[in-house]
């Protein structure tokens, strides 16, 4: 039953924004300060993509951290074309800042702002998006990424901390989390992964089951 439901985690990626323009709009920022500042590197971006997946597979310890790996495949780039590596922190502070530039879905904060009545709310993501950056870190009670917790979703860590991090008691973590599928584009559910409990299209939809007076059970929905 929802009545046993005290928090709320979301992803951020694609479940408040459109992710997809944001990335792409920062890596050309992040090319053209690289064609300003550092003309010799001439890498295309599908090469300094494959410079990140090899690092990732090299350090499997890392793979988690996006930041990590953007920030290290930079300074190797700076240092083979001939420049001091510490560009490479410059360098990613014009993409993250890009990266941040973000264009929250209209539905967002209302429903945000009605489900923070009832529930405590969460954020857990593997990406490096900065809440405080975007304008929506006094929303969430806790505020977690793969970088702080060493590990990227799913692997269960990441939940047992956001548990922790919300005061959870064990007996509510011993019962388990449920699932939600945030659809926006009406994808088709992965045949290879078992089904969420529940389905919706935006935040709005969301809020409007989980803030029902009765609670309504979440595998009816």
């Amino acid at each position: 039953m929802l009545s046993d439901v005290h928090a709320i985690a979301f992803d951020l990626d694609n479940t408040l924004w459109d992710v997809e323009p944001v990335l792409e709009r920062a890596e050309e920022r992040l090319a053209a300060w690289l064609r300003q500042h550092c003309p010799r590197i001439t890498l295309s971006r599908a090469e300094m993509r494959a410079a990140r997946e090899q690092l990732a597979r090299r350090e499997p310890h890392n793979a988690h951290d996006v930041s990590y790996l953007r920030i290290s495949t930079l300074a190797a780039h700076a240092r083979e074309y001939g420049y001091d590596e510490g560009i490479a922190a410059e360098a990613f502070e014009v993409f993250l800042a890009a990266r941040n530039e973000v264009q929250i879905f209209p539905d967002v904060a209302p429903a945000l702002a009605r489900l923070r009545r009832r529930y405590a709310l969460a954020s857990l993501s593997n990406g490096n998006a900065d809440l405080a950056r975007i304008g929506l870190e006094h929303v969430f009670a806790v505020s977690l990424n793969a970088r702080q917790i060493g590990a990227a979703k799913p692997q269960r860590r990441c939940f047992e901390r956001l548990a922790q991090e919300l005061l959870l008691p064990a007996a509510e973590r011993a019962a388990g989390l449920r699932t939600v599928w945030m659809n926006r584009r009406a994808h088709p559910w992965p045949r290879e992964l078992p089904f969420p409990d529940m389905t919706v299209s935006d935040c709005a939809q969301l809020a409007a089951v989980l803030c029902r007076d009765p609670p309504q059970d979440i595998r009816s929905v």
